[in-house]
């Protein structure tokens, strides 16, 4: 039973597409930046961080994101202090932990960090706006992508198996290395998978937010042939920090 006091979802404006769902199988919320986030699913801290490890499937939606499109995006993005390489189809970190996800030559899709204190997003959303000067200067413009995409990790060293029965990437880190971004189809919707810097394989998986319950099932569903489940954010960020 939960506790009296615990956050439910609806106590939040900004709450996940399958909140539903992790509250079902029996996530504990924790407020982050006005969002209620899936933190931990009841068991010990050992235990999860355990499972995060052989395969989890955390849900983190609730986390800022954004992004910006077209002519001068990345050229404005660098001048606002961004570091973005020129291969498209790889994913930047920035020096608080950010991703600047190059999905093409004129489009990057903004992850913030697993603090989710969203600073640098909330920064670059105020200082986008059109100059006075003509000819006006191409600066791209904004994508709002927390509406839009959905924002799965998935954890741990039967990932890339897993992934193999849904995908037809091949994601095993000796194939997609740290950094690494397929827009390609997972459980036969399209998806976009961004590899993470950590010592054991782990995945960000976004797609289309009106498809995010499907697409939780349809993950779920090819894991159970290796032990894996839901984990929570905490468990997702023991991993990053190389515990």
């Amino acid at each position: 039973m939960a506790a009296v006091n615990a956050l439910q979802p609806t106590d939040r404006l900004r709450r996940s597409f399958v909140y539903r769902i992790l509250q079902a199988n029996g996530a504990v919320f924790e407020e982050i930046n006005g969002g209620a986030v899936a933190m931990r699913f009841g068991a010990s801290t050992e235990s999860e961080v355990a499972k995060a490890r052989r395969l989890g499937l955390a849900d983190l939606s609730p986390l800022p994101r954004t992004g910006f499109k077209g002519v001068g995006t990345v050229d404005w993005l660098t001048a606002q202090g961004l570091t973005i390489g020129p291969d498209s189809n790889r994913a930047y970190r920035q020096s608080g932990g950010e991703l600047a996800a190059r999905l093409a030559p004129t489009e990057v899709l903004l992850l913030d960090s697993l603090s989710g204190d969203g600073a640098l997003i909330e920064r670059l959303n105020g200082a986008w706006g059109w100059s006075t000067e003509t000819p006006r200067k191409p600066i791209g413009y904004p994508m709002p992508r927390a509406d839009s995409h959905c924002w799965f990790a998935v954890t741990g060293e039967q990932a890339p198996a897993m992934f193999a029965k849904i995908c037809g990437v091949d994601l095993r880190p000796n194939k997609f290395p740290e950094g690494a971004i397929a827009q390609t189809s997972v459980a036969r919707i399209n998806g976009i998978v961004i590899r993470q810097a950590t010592a054991l394989p782990s995945y960000y998986l976004l797609a289309d937010s009106a498809s995010a319950e499907y697409l939780w099932h349809g993950v779920m569903d090819a894991m159970l042939e290796f032990d894996g489940g839901p984990v929570g954010l905490a468990a997702v960020r023991e991993l990053s920090s190389g515990v």
